[in-house]
């Protein structure tokens, strides 16, 4: 790490701040160059436990940089990852406030429940498809509480990874129910298709994240804990939408999403 404790602690009261006003802060790359991954997980930390003593209960983590396409865009050769909170999780068909995010889009994605803890450090996809307890079709509303133009993955993990809601269908299967590699994404915004993707443009597997994010969380001596709900990375591009957008995503066999800003 590059910045201080105080530089660390001084960016995450900003973050924090920003999440209650619906702002945008400068660049942490613009004000500190040097800045490292490490310091961006640091300072994540801190504001997921400030959260976390403010009384917020975590539900799961969150998995970005899936795609080829997103890593290249970023420079990095390996996802990222951040927290969800269990008031930040909507059912489909539900309205969402939309001045309660920044720079709102949307990302579509599969959702993974854990039936028992997930560990590694030699973690596989047999091993996370084993520890899952069903799949649910997914859509991730992304918030951005730091400038976008020039960002970095250093800005973007600091800002809890760009993570702002998700939206979970209302079907679950377990992984030896359907082929996951091969469920489908049309996304729509107002009736007009904007994205389509299929889940296995997220690493060749959609789990194969969890199986990354518990061999990960293992060095830093954490695991996956059963009942946690990992959201596994978009396979489509991210689509912008607005107040008064209908948003809805069809996962054919996997159901409809839909959900409204207002």
């Amino acid at each position: 790490m590059t910045l201080t404790p105080e530089q660390r602690a001084q960016i995450a009261d900003e973050l924090a701040d920003a999440e209650h006003t619906h702002a945008v802060i400068p660049r942490i790359t613009a004000r500190y160059p040097d800045a490292t991954i490490d310091d961006s997980y640091a300072i994540q930390g801190i504001w997921r436990d400030k959260n976390l003593a403010a009384g917020r209960t975590l539900v799961g983590r969150k998995i970005g940089l899936t795609s080829k396409a997103m890593q290249q865009a970023t420079g990095i050769t390996e996802p990222d990852y951040g927290v969800m909170f269990d008031d930040t999780v909507y059912a489909t068909g539900s309205e969402i406030p939309f001045d309660d995010f920044s720079n709102v889009r949307i990302e579509v994605e599969l959702a993974f429940v854990l039936a028992r803890p997930l560990e590694g450090p030699d973690c596989t996809l047999d091993d996370a498809l084993a520890a899952i307890d069903y799949a649910v079709p997914a859509l991730e509303v992304l918030n951005s509480h730091i400038e976008l133009e020039g960002r970095t993955i250093v800005d973007t993990i600091s800002d809890n990874a760009a993570y702002g809601a998700m939206v979970l269908g209302d079907v679950h299967l377990r992984p030896d129910e359907i082929d996951l590699r091969w469920v489908p994404g049309v996304l729509a915004r107002n009736g007009e298709i904007e994205e389509t993707g299929v889940a296995q443009g997220v690493l060749g597997h959609p789990a194969t994240g969890v199986a990354w994010l518990a061999n990960k969380f293992h060095q830093h001596g954490a695991r996956l804990e059963a009942g946690e709900i990992i959201l596994a990375g978009s396979f489509t591009r991210p689509m912008w939408v607005h107040k008064g957008d209908l948003v809805r995503c069809d996962y054919r066999e996997m159901g409809v999403i839909e959900c409204r800003f207002v």
